[in-house]
């Protein structure tokens, strides 16, 4: 039993290797990726001019009328203090052609105080400039940039898919590094002082074991975001009932035939309010976003500083049908089932932030553990494959065995 666990170790180790370096590399950068892209692009987040900030929403329609191809798709409903109005943008349907329109841009920041355009970009896109080099590492990390295809998001199956081997061979790798209970101590040691391929061993094997249930966190997690609905969601309600989610029981439109809301921003401000003090919320609102593609809108609750939910199991949100105003589900963090709680906890759990500031520097250190990990699996399988060719080459004879001797003198 052990060698075929052996082998299935290594194969996915050099299967994966490449992508979880990456992941785990790009990892340890975005668990600061807002710090680190206002720093780099301080045009698409400072204010240029001081005074009152314009309302919201009129902000975001100055964003639609200088061009109509777009609509906002998600906004802040807050300005924070110095800085811009960032705003998130899909392209409308062109009626000449039937087809988007191709803007080239998806994400506008505006002088909050003016609504002047201080900045765009197309958030995601392949590239290294200054500009797009956070969103590229972000997209990269959870998609490797496969495009999508056919309505399929390629990347994040693809990526969830390498999630659930990983999590297989995390269980594998517990397995094969206590192959004698009674030397169980050697699995947590490093071999410092001998260096070379028995540290590289060590690092590798002990490495993963001090770190082993944050890794296997990491794991699930990755599983969980890139492949909630299709997968873990399934498999969470054999064990636990879930509350009603708008992004599962309904099918996304193609994107040339978004659903258009009939429920206008501020109607869904308003019902959202409402459903959010009718289930105990306290906050104000800070975040609204449109699925054009489910026909839904969201209102998320919370302090315009603190959108990424720092702390805790994130920030609440109110689900509304985009034609009918309806509720269409919600997610209070620390409520609903058991199932319920463990689905809200995945990204707070994946990005450190579920205990705040200690854990985005945890996460960002096993962001590097993780790299590390994949190369000395590497560097362990490639030593070991040189020493098995060079055990099966035939020993010289004769002739050639006296060279070798008198060449060795």
């Amino acid at each position: 039993m052990r060698p075929v666990l052996v082998s299935l170790h290594r194969w996915f180790g050099l299967a994966a290797a490449l992508f979880l370096f990456i992941a785990g590399a790009t990892g340890a950068v975005i668990s600061w990726d807002h710090e680190l892209d206002e720093w780099l692009n301080p045009q698409l987040y400072q204010a240029r001019t001081a005074g009152t900030p314009l309302a919201p929403l009129e902000l975001a329609a100055r964003i639609e009328r200088d061009d109509p191809r777009v609509r906002v798709t998600f906004m802040p409903l807050a300005v924070e203090p110095g800085h811009a109005f960032v705003a998130s943008v899909s392209p409308r349907v062109d009626p000449a052609t039937g087809k988007l329109f191709e803007p080239g841009y998806n994400q506008v920041a505006l002088d909050p105080a003016t609504g002047e355009t201080q900045g765009r970009r197309e958030w995601g896109k392949v590239s290294l400039t200054r500009e797009n080099l956070l969103p590229f590492l972000y997209k990269l990390h959870y998609t490797m940039h496969i495009p999508d295809g056919w309505g399929i998001e390629f990347g994040m199956w693809f990526m969830g898919l390498i999630g659930i081997a990983w999590v297989l061979d995390t269980l594998i790798a517990l397995w094969i590094s206590f192959p004698n209970w009674r030397q169980w101590r050697r699995s947590f040691a490093f071999r410092w002082q001998d260096g070379g391929h028995k540290l590289t061993f060590d690092l590798h094997r002990s490495g993963a074991m001090w770190i082993y249930l944050l890794v296997l966190v990491l794991a699930v997690t990755s599983v969980a975001m890139n492949l909630r609905d299709q997968v873990v969601r399934p498999v969470v309600s054999w064990f636990s009932e879930l509350s009603p989610s708008p992004f599962a029981s309904r099918t996304p439109t193609a994107p040339e035939r978004a659903i258009e809301p009939t429920i206008d921003a501020t109607r869904a401000i308003e019902l959202a309010r409402a459903e959010a003090r009718h289930r105990g919320v306290d906050a104000a609102p800070g975040g609204l976003f449109l699925s054009p593609e489910f026909g839904v809108w969201g209102v998320g609750f919370y302090d315009v500083a603190n959108s990424h939910g720092d702390g805790g199991l994130g920030n609440p949100w109110i689900y509304l049908d985009a034609r009918t105003g309806a509720p269409a589900g919600a997610s209070i963090p620390g409520t609903g089932s058991a199932g319920d709680i463990f689905l809200q906890s995945m990204f707070p759990l994946h990005s450190g932030r579920i205990i705040g500031l200690p854990g985005r520097v945890l996460m960002s250190l096993m962001g590097a553990m993780v790299a590390m990990l994949c190369v000395t699996g590497v560097l362990i399988w490639a030593r070991k494959r040189k020493a098995r060719e060079r055990a099966m080459r035939p020993a010289p004879t004769g002739r050639a065995a006296l060279g070798a001797a008198q060449a060795a003198r």
